[in-house]
C-alpha cells in the first residue's frame, strides 16, 4: 500500500505541475482523459467483481486523484477531513431521501403536504409531539429542516439550531488560492460531465477527447423504456445475443436499474447485427426499443463523466463554501447557455442513471443554498415550457425527468411569488397545458372521445403541469402588490380559458329507440375534473385574501359565462308558463330529447365566487363596483338546473339506453372527489338563482326543467293516470320526489359560510353527524367521507371528539365512533350528500334510535342556521303560491289509498317541507319583533283553496289508515300550527293589553300635561264664585282623544421421529366425521369434478386434488387425509394393558383408513410414495400424534387459551428444574399430562371431574392412566422399563427434557417508522448494492429479502420461484409468514403456488392498520394482534387461512404467487 501510494502522490506531483503551467486547465486535462480513460473504463470486457474494483481502483488512483491532489495541494484524505470539520454546517440538513425512507410532516405545523423531515430530525425536533404523517419515500426528495418557510412554527431541530444563528458568506472563508483551483477544476471538470453527457455522436468524441489510436471496438448499448415488458426484453435478448435465460434476466435488470447497459461487445458489424434484431423483434406492435451501437471509448468517457459528477458531490459535502463555488461554476453563462440549462434541456436525451447522478448533484449544490436556487428557479421557469413538452415527447417516469425538481421550487413561498412577478409562472402553466390539449370539437370543448393511444398517452403526462400549478398557489399569499396583483388576474384569465374548454364537454343524448353500441369515453374528462378541483379550490382562496382581486374575478368569470351563455336560448321556441296566479317567460327545452352536459365549470367557479362575495360582504361594502345588476338568473340557473334534472332521470331509469358510462359520470359527480365543485356547486348556483328571483317563477321554471309542469297545472289531477301507462307514470312519480328533494335543498342547506351564518368547522361537524347517523365508523371511513383541502386535511380530529365517543378495537376488527345520543336532533333525513341507500340507512337507524320515546318522535328537520343577507330571500320559496300549491296537490293525492299516482316519498318530502316552513316561522317569531315578521306560512296554510285549506287536507289525512307511517310527522305539523295559533291568538291578547295600558298612560300623561301648563285656569275652577267648570271639562274631553292617537399448516421432512420431538409432522382436524364410505365416494366426485374442468389453465386455487387435498364438505377446512377413529375400549384397565389393539379387533374398513392416513403422512409430508407394506410405516403414524401432541402442548402452555377444559388443564403449571427425587417425580406430571391428552383423544374416553380440578389432580391423573400413585409402587412393576431410564438419567447421556422451549416469531419494533428506516438500507444481494423495490422480512427467521424481483429469483425444479417463496421451502417446509415492510402488510406462502395477504400487527391511534400507508397515521405494533399470528403458525393453520381467503377472494387467484 506504501508503494501505491507514493506512486500516485508522485504521479500526481507530476501532472499537477504540468497543470499548473498550462494557461487553460481544459487542455492538459482532456488529453489526460482522452489517454486513460478508455483504457480504464471498459465496460462489458470484465470478468466479474474482480475486474470491476480493479477498473475503480484505477479510476480513483489515476483519474480521480490528480484532481483532488491539484485543487487541495495536500493529501486529498486528510484535507478533506479537516475542510469538514471546520465547515460550520448549514442550518438545512439536506438529507437526500432514500427509496422507502420513512419521512415525517407535521398536520400542524407543515406549510403544506411536501414538507417533510428525516428521521433524525423529526425525532430532535418539537413536531414528534404534534399530530404528523409518515409516509414512504419514492426516493429523490430531501429533509426541509432548516427551512423557514417550510414549517409554520418549528423550522428548525436540535442540531441545525446550532447551525442558524448568523449567516455569513462561506466562500469567506476559505483560503483565496483554494477557491481560485476551485473556480478551475470545477469548470473543467463541470464542463466535461456536460459535454460527455448531452453528446449525441455514437462514433466520436468531442475536440479534445479523441484518442491517438481508434480501434474497431463497439458496444451495442440497449436503452430503457416503459413501454416493454421485462418478459419481451429477456425474450428479445436470448435471440439477439444468444445468451441463456439467466443472462438475459440480468441485462433487463440492469438495463431496468442503470437505464442502459452493454449487450454485445466486438467490431462494429457484429454489433450492428444484434441491434437489427432487437428493433425488428420489439418493433412489430409498438415503438421498438432504442439500441445503439456506440464506440468504446465515447461509452468509456460518458461512464467517468458520471463518475466525475458524483466525486463533485463528495467534495462539496465537506464545505459549503465549495458547494456555493460550484454553484457559481454552474450557473455561468456560456455560448450555449449555463451548464445548467445544457443539462436541463437534454434530460429527456440522457439514459435514467445520467439522469439521477445529475439530478442528486443539482439537489446537493444548488437547491441547498438559498442564494442560488432562487437563480436556478428563474432559468428553470425560463426553460419551462420546453422542459414539459420534452417530458410529454419522453417515456420515462416523472421521477427520472428533471420537471421532477418542481416540487423543490414551486412549493417555497417566496419562490413561487417571484416566479408569478418576473416570469408570470401561473400563466406558463395554464398555457403550456392548454397547448398539449389541442384535439377539440367546432366550439372549442375538449374531445376525448376521439383519442388515439397516443393522444391518451400524452394526455395522462401531461397532467402533471396540474400538479405544478398546485405547488404554486399551495400556500396563498395575504401580501399583496399590484404587480402581483396583474399577474394572479392574467394567470386567473388563463385559467378561464381552460375552464372554458371544458364548459360542455362530452355532451350527452338520451338514447330512445335502441341501446348505445359503444360506451363513450368519460374517464379523461372526469381525471381532469379530479386533478383541477383542488387547484379551483385554492384559487378561490387566494381571491377571498383581497377584495380588488376578487371583485375583478368575479366579473371576468361572469364575462366568460356570458359568452358561453350568450346563444343558449337562440332558436328556442318562447313559452310562457302560467300557475297558481303567476306567470313567467321562458323557452322550451327537454332534458330528456336535447343535449346536457355534466361539465360546467365555469358556473361553478362563478357560484364559488358569488359565496366568497357574501362570506367577506363584498356585495354589501361595494355594490356599485360588482355586476350584480348584469346577471340574468334564469340564465345562471338553467345549466346546473339541466345537470340535476339529468340525475334525476337517470335515477328515475329514463336513460338506461346510455349505458354504465353515464351512470359512473352520475356516480362521481355525487362522490366526495368532486361533488365539492360540482355538486355542491350546482346547488349553490340555484341559490343564487332562486335569491335573485321571484320565487313562485323559479318553481315554475324547475317544473318545466323536470318535464312536470303538465302534471300540475291540470286542473283535472286525475288525467294523469288515465293517459299514462306505468313506466310513465314510476317515472314521473320519481322525478316528482328528485324535485321535492331539490326543492329541500336549495332552501335547507346553508351550512357553507357565505351562504349560511356558519363556520367552515359547523359544516365538517354536521358531515360527520350525518355519516355516523348511518352506522357507526372507523376513522379511515369518516376520513373518506370528507373532502380534503390542500393540505390533505379534513378538519375531522378537530370537531370528532365532541359529537362521537370510540370505542378501541379487539383483537381483530377496527376502533370505531358512535355518535352521542345529544347530536341525533341534528339529523336531517334529507341530507344533501346522502345517497338512496345512505338515507334509507339513515332513516332506520334513527327511527329505531328513537323508537324508545313516548310518543314516538317524528324525523323532524333541524333547527337551520340562518342565511346570509345575499340569501336570505331564499326562505320565501317556502311560502310562496306555487309550492303552496304543489303541496296541495300531493295532499290530495295521498288522500286516495292505493292510488298509483303517488308515493309515500312524495308525501314525505312535502311534509318534510311544511315541517321545514313552520321551523322557519318560528326563527323568524324568535328573532325579529312582529311587524319585521313577513313569513305567515301558518296563516297561508289555513287560507280555502279549491280543495280546501292545506290545514284541513292534512287533518284529513292525520287518521287515514294507509298513512300510518306518516302519522307523527303529521301530527308534529298540526300540533305545531295549533300552537302557533294558541300562541298567536295569546299575542294579540298581550299586545291588545299593552295597547290599553299604552293608550291609558298617554291620556294620563296628556292630562297631567294639560294642568301643570293651565294652573291657574286650574285654581280659577276651584272658587266658589267662579263660573260652573262644565266649559273646561267639554274642552279637555275634546283634547284628550286628540292627545291619545300616536301608537309599534406446516410440515418438516423427517423420516425417523428425534426423541425430544424437536422437528415432526403436525396433524390438525376440524373434527367433523363421516364414514369411511361416505367420504371415499366425496373424495372421488371431487377428483372427477376437477378432471372434468374443461381448459383449465391452473388448477383450483383453494386446494390441490393432484395432492390428496380436499375441502370438509361441512366447514370447507383445508385437509388432506382423514384421522381414523377407533373404536373405545370397556374399562381403563384394560385400554392400560392392550398395547395394541389386535388385528382382529378392527374392521377392514377402518384398517383401511389408518393405512390411508399412514401413507397420507409420507406422501404430503415428505413428499415420497412408500410401500404400503414396509414397516415404518406405523410408527410414523403414532410419531406425528406425538409432535401433534407437544406442539398443542406448548402452543397453550404459552397462551392458556386452550381449546377444552382438559387441554387447559394440562398446562396449568410450569415444569420446575428437577433437582430432587421428589422434583422430579412433579416434573413427570407434564409428560404424563400429555399422555392424558393423548389417551383422550384415541378413546374419546371422559375424563373424571377429580381431573378437572385443583385438588387430587395426581391421583386423578394416575387413575385415569391406570398408573399407581405411589413412586415406589410403579417402580417395583415396571422396574424393567424403568432402570435403564434412571441409568440414563444419573448418566446425563442422551437425556431428554420435557416440555421443550417454544418457538415463536421474531420481535418486532415497537414503532413501525423503525422497521421502516432499517428496510430502507436494505440492498438487493444479487443487484450490486441496489436498493430493494419491496424488502421483505421473514417472521420465523428474520432474514430481509428482495422479493418481487427477477434478480433474485432462484430457479427450482425448472420454475422461478421468487425470494419469498423459494425462502419458505427452506425456513418453513414451504410455509412461511413475511411482512412486506414499505406495503406494512403481511404475506402467508404455502408450497409455491399459494399465499394470501394478512391484516398487519401495526395498528394507529384509531385501532386501524393502514396496508400501503395511505392515510399515514403512525403505527404502532398491537402485540395482541402479533400473538393471533404466532397462534396460527404455532397450530400450523396457514394452510387454511390461505384457502379461506382465496375461497372468498378470486381476484387472488390472479397474484403469482412463486414470483414474491
Amino acid at each position: 500500500m506504501c508503494v501505491c501510494k507514493c506512486s500516485t502522490s508522485d504521479t500526481c506531483d507530476v501532472l499537477f505541475q504540468a497543470w499548473l503551467a498550462a494557461p487553460d486547465l481544459t487542455a492538459p486535462l482532456y488529453a489526460h482523459l482522452a489517454r486513460l480513460v478508455p483504457h480504464l473504463l471498459r465496460e462489458g470486457q470484465g470478468a466479474g467483481l474482480r475486474e470491476e474494483q480493479r477498473e475503480e481502483l484505477g479510476v480513483q488512483l489515476l483519474l480521480l486523484a490528480p484532481l483532488e491532489w491539484l485543487l487541495l495541494r495536500e493529501e486529498p484524505s486528510a484535507a478533506l477531513v479537516a475542510l469538514k470539520e471546520a465547515n460550520r454546517g448549514s442550518a438545512l440538513c439536506g438529507h437526500v431521501f432514500r427509496v422507502g425512507e420513512p419521512t415525517y410532516s407535521c398536520r400542524e405545523c407543515a406549510a403544506d403536504p411536501t414538507c417533510v423531515l428525516c428521521m433524525n430530525c423529526f425525532l430532535k425536533s418539537v413536531h414528534k409531539d404534534h399530530r404528523y404523517r409518515m409516509t414512504t419515500s419514492g426516493g429523490g426528495g430531501f429533509c426541509d429542516c432548516g427551512d423557514s418557510e417550510a414549517w409554520k412554527q418549528g423550522p428548525y431541530c436540535d442540531q441545525a439550531l446550532l447551525n442558524s444563528v448568523l449567516f455569513q458568506d462561506p466562500v469567506q472563508s476559505l483560503d483565496p488560492d483554494l477557491v481560485y483551483r476551485a473556480f478551475q477544476v470545477f469548470r473543467t471538470v463541470l464542463r466535461y460531465a456536460v459535454d460527455m453527457l448531452t453528446w449525441d455522436q455514437e462514433n466520436s468524441l468531442p475536440p479534445g477527447l479523441e484518442p491517438k489510436e481508434k480501434g474497431d471496438t463497439f458496444y451495442c448499448m440497449l436503452f430503457n423504456d416503459e413501454v416493454h415488458t421485462y418478459e419481451q426484453v429477456i425474450y428479445t435478448l436470448q435471440k439477439a445475443v444468444n445468451c441463456n435465460q439467466k443472462e438475459a434476466v440480468s441485462f433487463a435488470t440492469t438495463v431496468d436499474r442503470e437505464g442502459r447497459t452493454s449487450v454485445r461487445f466486438g467490431d462494429f458489424q457484429f454489433c450492428e447485427q444484434a441491434k437489427s434484431v432487437i428493433v425488428r423483434n420489439t418493433g412489430r406492435q409498438s415503438k421498438p426499443l432504442k439500441v445503439q451501437v456506440m464506440h468504446s471509448s465515447v461509452v468509456a468517457h460518458q461512464v467517468f463523466a458520471l463518475k466525475t459528477l458524483g466525486w463533485l458531490s463528495q467534495v462539496i459535502s465537506c464545505s459549503d463554501g465549495l458547494r456555493r463555488v460550484l454553484c457559481s461554476v454552474a450557473l455561468e453563462s456560456g455560448s450555449g447557455g449555463t451548464l445548467v440549462d445544457r443539462l436541463m434541456l437534454s434530460d429527456s436525451k440522457m439514459w435514467k442513471g445520467a439522469r439521477s447522478v445529475y439530478h442528486q448533484l443539482l439537489m446537493n449544490s444548488l437547491l441547498m443554498d438559498p442564494q442560488y436556487k432562487k437563480i436556478f428557479a428563474l432559468h428553470f421557469a425560463q426553460n419551462y415550457e420546453r422542459l414539459q413538452s420534452d417530458y410529454v415527447k419522453d417515456d420515462h417516469d416523472r421521477e427520472f425527468s428533471i420537471t421532477d425538481l418542481s416540487v423543490q421550487i414551486f412549493t417555497v413561498p417566496s419562490l413561487a411569488r417571484m416566479l408569478m412577478l418576473e416570469q408570470n409562472l401561473m400563466s406558463v402553466i395554464i398555457r403550456t397545458f392548454l397547448d398539449h390539449l389541442r384535439h377539440r370539437d367546432l366550439q372549442g370543448r375538449f374531445q376525448f372521445d376521439r383519442y388515439t393511444a397516443q393522444q391518451a398517452f400524452k394526455f395522462g403526462r401531461v397532467q402533471s403541469l396540474i400538479g405544478d400549478l398546485k405547488y404554486v398557489l399551495i400556500s396563498r399569499t395575504a401580501d399583496w402588490s399590484d404587480e402581483l396583483r396583474v399577474k394572479f388576474l392574467d394567470g386567473f384569465e388563463a385559467f378561464l380559458e381552460l375552464l372554458r374548454c371544458m364548459q360542455g364537454m362530452d355532451a350527452v343524448v338520451r338514447q330512445v329507440g335502441q341501446h348505445i353500441e359503444m360506451e363513450p369515453e368519460w374517464e379523461a374528462a372526469f381525471t381532469l375534473q379530479m386533478k383541477l378541483t383542488p387547484i379551483t379550490t385554492m384559487i378561490q382562496d387566494w381571491t377571498r385574501t383581497d377584495e380588488h382581486v376578487l371583485m375583478e374575478a368575479y366579473r371576468r368569470c361572469l364575462s366568460a359565462l356570458s359568452q358561453c351563455l350568450s346563444g343558449l336560448a337562440d332558436g328556442e321556441q318562447p313559452i310562457n308558463l302560467n300557475l297558481a296566479g303567476h306567470m313567467v317567460e321562458t323557452f322550451r327545452y327537454q332534458v330528456s330529447q336535447d343535449k346536457v352536459s355534466i361539465h360546467l365549470p365555469l358556473c361553478r367557479m362563478l357560484a364559488g365566487l358569488h359565496v366568497l362575495l357574501s362570506r367577506t360582504e363584498v356585495a354589501s361594502r361595494f355594490p356599485e363596483q360588482l355586476p350584480l345588476g348584469e346577471l340574468s338568473p334564469p340564465l345562471l340557473i338553467e345549466l346546473p338546473l339541466r345537470c340535476l334534472v339529468l340525475c334525476a332521470q337517470v335515477h328515475a331509469g329514463m336513460w338506461r339506453r346510455n349505458g354504465f358510462s353515464l351512470i359512473n359520470q352520475i356516480y362521481y359527480y355525487h362522490n366526495v372527489k368532486c361533488r365539492v365543485e360540482m355538486f355542491d356547486k350546482d346547488l349553490i348556483m340555484l341559490q343564487v338563482g332562486a335569491s335573485m328571483m321571484d320565487p313562485n317563477h323559479f318553481l315554475m321554471i324547475v317544473l318545466s326543467r323536470f318535464e312536470l309542469f303538465h302534471i300540475f297545472s291540470s286542473t283535472d289531477s286525475r288525467k294523469r293516470l288515465r293517459e299514462s301507462n306505468k313506466d310513465v307514470l314510476q317515472q314521473n312519480n320519481t322525478l316528482i320526489e328528485e324535485m321535492l328533494h331539490l326543492i329541500i335543498m336549495v332552501i335547507g342547506e346553508r351550512f357553507v359560510p357565505g351562504v349560511g351564518q356558519v363556520e367552515p368547522l359547523e359544516e365538517v361537524r354536521r358531515e360527520i353527524i350525518h355519516q355516523l347517523c348511518i352506522r357507526p365508523m372507523a376513522h379511515s371511513e369518516l376520513v373518506k367521507a370528507l373532502p380534503e383541502n390542500g393540505n390533505k386535511e379534513t378538519g375531522l380530529e378537530r370537531v370528532i371528539d365532541s359529537v362521537a365517543f370510540f370505542r378501541k378495537p379487539g383483537v381483530t376488527g377496527r376502533g370505531m365512533y358512535e355518535l352521542k345520543p345529544e347530536w341525533n336532533k341534528h339529523f336531517n333525513l334529507y341530507f344533501h350528500h346522502y345517497s338512496r341507500a345512505d338515507q334509507s340507512k339513515a332513516e332506520e337507524a334513527q327511527r329505531k334510535a328513537r323508537s324508545h320515546c313516548r310518543p314516538v318522535l317524528a324525523l323532524v328537520p333541524p333547527v337551520p342556521p340562518p342565511f346570509c343577507p345575499l340569501f336570505a330571500s331564499l326562505v320565501n320559496l317556502l311560502q310562496c303560491d306555487v309550492l303552496l300549491s304543489l303541496e296541495s296537490t300531493v295532499l290530495q293525492w295521498a288522500s286516495e289509498p292505493g292510488s298509483t299516482g303517488w308515493t309515500e316519498s312524495m308525501l314525505q318530502r312535502v311534509l318534510h317541507l311544511m315541517a321545514m316552513a313552520l321551523i322557519e316561522e318560528q326563527q323568524q317569531l324568535e328573532s325579529n319583533s312582529e311587524d319585521e315578521v313577513t313569513f305567515n306560512y301558518s296563516i297561508k296554510i289555513q287560507r280555502p283553496g279549491s280543495c280546501g285549506s292545506l290545514l284541513a287536507l292534512l287533518e284529513t289525512l292525520h287518521n287515514a289508515p294507509h298513512l300510518e307511517l306518516h302519522k307523527d310527522m303529521i301530527g308534529w305539523i298540526l300540533k305545531r300550527v295549533r300552537e302557533r295559533d294558541k300562541a298567536e291568538r295569546k299575542r294579540k291578547a298581550e299586545m291588545a293589553r299593552l295597547r290599553r295600558e299604552k293608550v291609558m298612560a298617554q291620556m294620563s300623561a296628556a292630562q297631567k300635561h294639560f294642568i301643570s301648563e293651565n294652573k291657574e285656569l286650574f285654581h280659577q275652577s276651584l272658587e266658589p264664585d267662579s263660573a260652573p267648570s262644565s266649559s273646561t271639562g267639554e274642552l279637555h274631553r275634546s283634547e284628550r282623544p286628540e292627545s291619545g292617537l300616536r301608537l309599534i399448516q406446516t410440515a418438516p421432512e423427517v423420516l425417523f421421529m428425534n426423541p425430544e420431538i424437536a422437528l415432526g409432522i403436525h396433524t390438525a382436524s376440524c373434527g367433523h366425521v363421516m364414514h369411511a364410505t361416505c367420504w371415499q365416494r366425496y373424495f372421488e366426485a371431487v377428483q372427477q369434478k376437477e378432471q372434468r374442468r374443461q381448459q383449465r389453465l391452473r388448477g383450483h386455487t383453494s386446494f390441490d386434488v393432484e395432492n390428496g387435498e380436499f375441502l370438509c364438505p361441512l366447514c370447507e377446512c383445508l385437509s388432506n387425509t382423514v384421522i381414523p377413529l377407533l373404536p373405545p375400549a370397556t374399562s381403563p384397565a384394560t385400554r392400560y394393558r392392550t398395547h395394541a389393539f389386535p388385528q382382529s379387533a378392527l374392521c377392514s374398513c377402518l384398517s383401511e383408513m389408518m393405512s390411508t392416513f399412514s401413507l397420507a403422512v409420507y406422501k404430503v409430508a415428505l413428499k415420497t410414495n412408500p410401500n404400503e407394506t414396509d414397516p415404518r410405516l406405523p410408527p410414523l403414524s403414532w410419531s406425528t400424534c406425538a409432535f401433534t401432541i407437544q406442539s398443542h402442548f406448548a402452543q397453550i402452555h404459552g397462551n392458556k387459551s386452550g381449546t377444552g377444559p382438559l387441554t387447559e388443564w394440562v398446562c396449568s403449571s410450569a415444569l420446575p428444574p428437577a433437582a430432587s427425587g421428589w422434583q422430579l417425580w412433579h416434573s413427570v406430571k407434564a409428560f404424563l399430562r400429555c399422555a392424558a391428552m393423548f389417551f383422550h383423544y384415541l378413546h374419546s374416553t371422559v375424563p373424571p371431574a377429580d381431573l378437572l380440578c385443583e385438588s387430587h389432580q395426581w391421583e386423578a391423573l394416575c387413575s385415569y392412566l391406570s398408573l399407581p400413585s405411589n413412586l415406589l409402587l410403579l417402580y417395583s412393576q415396571q422396574r424393567s422399563l424403568l432402570d435403564p431410564l434412571i441409568h440414563r438419567y444419573n448418566s446425563g447421556s442422551g437425556l431428554v427434557r420435557f416440555p421443550r422451549e417454544s418457538n415463536h416469531l421474531v420481535d418486532l419494533p415497537q414503532d413501525y417508522s423503525v422497521l421502516i428506516n432499517q428496510a430502507s438500507s436494505f440492498t438487493c444481494p444479487r443487484s450490486s448494492g441496489d436498493q430493494a423495490r419491496a424488502p421483505t422480512l421473514c417472521l420465523v427467521c428474520g432474514t430481509l429479502l428482495c422479493s418481487q424481483s427477477y434478480c433474485c429469483q432462484t430457479e427450482l425444479d425448472g420454475d422461478d420461484l421468487g425470494a419469498c417463496t423459494f425462502h419458505a421451502l427452506t425456513c418453513g417446509a414451504g410455509a412461511g409468514l413475511f411482512f412486506r415492510v414499505r406495503e406494512c402488510q403481511v404475506l402467508f406462502v404455502a408450497g409455491k403456488t399459494k399465499g394470501c395477504f394478512y391484516p398487519p400487527p401495526y395498528l394507529d391511534d384509531y385501532g386501524e392498520t393502514d396496508q400501503g400507508l395511505k392515510r399515514g397515521n403512525p403505527l404502532k405494533l398491537c402485540m395482541e394482534r402479533y400473538q393471533k399470528i404466532q397462534r396460527l403458525w404455532r397450530q400450523h393453520a396457514l394452510a387454511e387461512v390461505i384457502a379461506h381467503a382465496q375461497e372468498a377472494n378470486q381476484t387472488l387467484a390472479t397474484i403469482d404467487w412463486q414470483h414474491l
